[in-house]
Order: structure tokens, then sequence, then C-alpha cells
């Protein structure tokens, strides 16, 4: 039976609350996730992972804080405390989405992308799932995709038997073509995850995010993840462009970008991504 960790017990005494009980909450595939109720009535979210790297769950609350700073971004839950196996939220209580969810969303999105960073990368390297992401400030885009994303884990993948070495010279060439198939974009702040399961409601039904694996990158990289996995209706994207104007042929340059989540999910969750990163390769490579 799952426990509160003795720090949660400890912050939430401080502030005038008993623990009365966990209730699992399903979704996740790296971390056990509950909502913590107290004898007062109010709730808190709490994630738990004991085989987690040590600094994990303070790189997430990073990247929470980080996109909280967001003007008029989505909602975003609050990280409250964490250790090396848990992570204390604000429980955002998920209403069902208002009718105009989608929107609201793309608007809100566009809004975070217009917040720059003053390169690309971050303050610390953080996790993309359990992978390391590595973050060092990097004045050339390009250089910063090709090295810290795709190559990083091709080469990654190489190692751990998952990706053979044609392929890897397949990405390594898609790699050095990167200034001609994707225009020039500054850094923006990304939530770095944006799938389906990541995109939640608040609890006005309004759009919220959680889970992030932030950086400062490409804007079109956090849109081609939300498409990944059964991409967002088409209401989404068009209020987006509302705030924030794409470049042409921004769909077809999707696969580019998720390459990387591919490569990653290659290294996390074994060879049958293997076919979708060398359809991928094929194309652009």
């Amino acid at each position: 039976m799952a426990k509160v960790p003795e720090p949660v017990r400890t912050w939430l005494a401080e502030r005038g609350y008993t623990v009365q009980g966990l209730e699992p909450v399903g979704g996740g595939d790296i971390n056990q996730a509950y909502r913590v109720h107290t004898r007062e009535g109010a709730t808190f979210f709490l994630k738990r992972n004991p085989a987690a790297p040590a600094d994990m769950f303070a790189r997430e609350a990073e990247g929470l804080q980080a996109l909280r700073t967001a003007p008029r971004g989505p909602t975003v839950p609050e990280p409250y405390l964490w250790g090396s196996d848990f992570l204390l939220l604000e429980d955002l209580r998920p209403a069902p989405r208002r009718p105009d969810y989608w929107p609201r969303f793309g608007r809100a999105l566009a809004h975070v992308h217009q917040v720059h960073g003053p390169a690309f990368g971050f303050e610390h390297d953080n996790y993309i799932g359990l992978t390391p992401q590595p973050n060092p400030w990097t004045a050339d885009g390009y250089a910063f995709f090709a090295q810290h994303r795709l190559l990083y884990q091709a080469q990654l993948a190489h190692r751990r038997g998952l990706l053979p070495a044609a392929d890897v010279h397949a990405v390594e060439r898609l790699a050095t073509r990167l200034p001609e198939l994707v225009p020039p974009q500054p850094p923006s702040l990304l939530h770095g995850d944006l799938w389906s399961g990541n995109a939640l409601t608040d609890a006005h039904g309004g759009p919220a995010i959680i889970d992030p694996a932030a950086y400062y990158g490409w804007a079109e990289a956090d849109l081609a993840m939300t498409a990944l996995f059964g991409a967002f209706p088409d209401a989404f994207y068009r209020a987006y462009q509302e705030v924030r104007a794409l470049e042409p042929g921004w769909r077809e340059r999707f696969p580019i970008y998720n390459l990387y989540h591919l490569l990653n999910h290659l290294n996390l969750f074994g060879s049958g991504y293997l076919g979708s990163v060398r359809h991928i390769l094929r194309r652009f490579s």
C-alpha cells in the first residue's frame, strides 16, 4: 500500500493539513500518481517513483515553474515540494472540457511560445520520460537540435543495441540537412513533451498542461508532438496562428521534429518503434 512520504506529511502539517488518504490516479507510464486527501477537505497531487534519477523531480518542478511564468499561457500546476522519489503538486481538479477548449488551448500555447530564451537549451539538463535530456546553452538552433536531440538519442539507442549503425548514419545525414528542411526559428519556451496525455483541463474546463520536459527550442517541435499520437483538432492549430504565425509547410515538417520523440520511445520501450524511426529517415535523410 502506498504511503505519503514523511517530508510531504511534514509540509502539509506545517500548513494545517492532516493526511486522510491516498487515491490512485491512472494514466502515467513512468510514475505512480495519487490524489492526497486531507481531513480539512483540501487535495494535492503526488507523483512517486522510487527508481527515478535523483534530480528528475527537481528538474520537472523547474520546468513547471518556467511554464507558469508565461503570460496568458495554459494552467500549469504549482510544484510545492519535491525530493529524489516524489513531487507534490497543486491538484488541478480537472473539470469537463469547455466548448471552446481547443481554440483557447491553441492561443494559450502560442503565448507560451512567445516567451524567448537567451539561446537554445535550459538552465539545467532534465529528462524526457526517464531519458536524460541535455540542454547546454547553444546559440545555433540547428546545432542544438542536431547534437542534443537527434544525435544524442540515436547514439544512445546504438549503444543499447537498439539502432544499427546504418540507421545512425541516416540520422547524421538528416542532421546535416536541417538548415534546408527547417526554417529559422527563435528559442521559444517549450513544454517539450506535449502529447495528448499531458493536455488536461483545469477546474474550470480550460486548458492545462502537465509533465513537461521544458527547454528553449523550436516552437514547431512542440506543435509536432501534438500530432504524434493522434493530432489535436484543427481548431487548435487555427487558433494558435491567430497569435503566432507559422511558416508554410509546418505540418510537413512535423516528422522531422518527432524523430526525436520516436528515438526516445525506442530507447524507453524497445524495438517496436524502429519501423517508425526508419520511415522518417527514408523520407528525409
